[in-house]
């Protein structure tokens, strides 16, 4: 079909289908997009790569089943002992304490927020949880050695002045806004058809709450007991200050203990000579406990994947 201009002469149609033309700046974000998400894929491998060469060395001269099954550590020590064992133990111990600290408060709080909570009430708790995450963690260490150990000394606990129990405790009050917030995002998140079916049956808001509700979020919920449990583990400031630094073979939380990062971090700004074997064990260390953490995430993605296939 022709079309007629002001002057009445026929002018061709002109075709306005076929492939749009892709603009430049569609390619630039694509790039830039691509950039940001090898960033952390690429701050990995760099991370395994400064840590694997001096580990390696280090293992060519400690035997490895020495270093995980040992029960002496004293690396700066004449005679050294390298057995990794007590470090092992304290970073669990704390992260166990942790846990049954800031799981239970954490999912608590966040099954108040989402279904119990007022509004008002919400918008002013949800911030003040997310400002306690913004308090750095040397002021939580300070805390557990000054108010906390003190605290459990005056209600008849007889722990040392740097123990494992106040640490852990603090530890976990640091990561209930973690739990909390992820959790409760989560529970937003589950259709309001749910809690509607749930009502028509006769159910009851707790009932709601913790037999629908947190069954149908509970992929959210394990993602953040998940990233909880990595903080704790990875925790340093709150470690080195309430528990101290002392390796110690003993499951007793009321006594002194020393976790991998605490390691790390006075060895790591001491006067060990580089490249010595007492300074490899410091990549040693790192090195275990990144492939701590990297089991425990991998395991988390593949329980999200199972439980995540049954609601959605």
């Amino acid at each position: 079909m022709a079309a007629t201009d002001v002057l009445g002469t026929a002018q061709p149609a002109r075709s306005r289908l076929g492939t749009a033309r892709r603009k430049w700046g569609e390619d630039l974000g694509k790039g830039l997009l691509a950039v940001c998400a090898s960033l952390s894929i690429l701050t990995t491998i760099g991370i395994v790569i400064a840590l694997l060469a001096p580990a390696l060395e280090f293992f060519g001269t400690v035997s490895v089943t020495g270093f995980f099954t040992g029960t002496n550590w004293a690396p700066l020590f004449k005679p050294a002992h390298f057995g990794a064992l007590p470090l092992i133990l304290g970073t669990l111990k704390i992260t166990a304490i942790a846990c049954l600290v800031c799981v239970p408060f954490g999912l608590g709080s966040a099954i108040y927020m989402a279904e119990y909570a007022r509004p008002r009430i919400r918008a002013v708790l949800k911030p003040a949880l997310e400002v306690l995450a913004g308090i750095p963690t040397v002021v939580f260490g300070y805390f557990a050695l000054t108010f906390t150990t003190p605290l459990l000394r005056s209600i008849g606990i007889d722990v040392d002045i740097f123990n494992a129990l106040s640490a852990g405790i603090v530890v976990g009050i640091m990561l209930i806004p973690t739990v909390a917030s992820v959790s409760e995002d989560a529970m937003q998140a589950v259709p309001s058809g749910l809690r509607q079916g749930s009502y028509g049956l006769g159910a009851s808001k707790y009932q709601t709450s913790t037999r629908v509700i947190v069954p149908a979020a509970i992929s959210g919920i394990i993602a953040s007991f998940v990233l909880a449990i990595s903080r704790a583990v990875g925790e340093t400031m709150i470690v080195a200050i309430g528990a101290g630094l002392l390796p110690t073979m003993t499951l007793d939380p009321q006594r002194q203990t020393e976790t991998m990062t605490a390691f790390i971090a006075a060895t790591g700004i001491g006067d060990v000579p580089t490249g010595s074997i007492e300074y490899k064990t410091i990549f040693a260390v790192g090195l275990t406990l990144f492939v701590m953490t990297l089991v425990l995430n991998l395991f988390a993605i593949k329980m999200v994947r199972r439980f995540r296939e049954v609601y959605e």
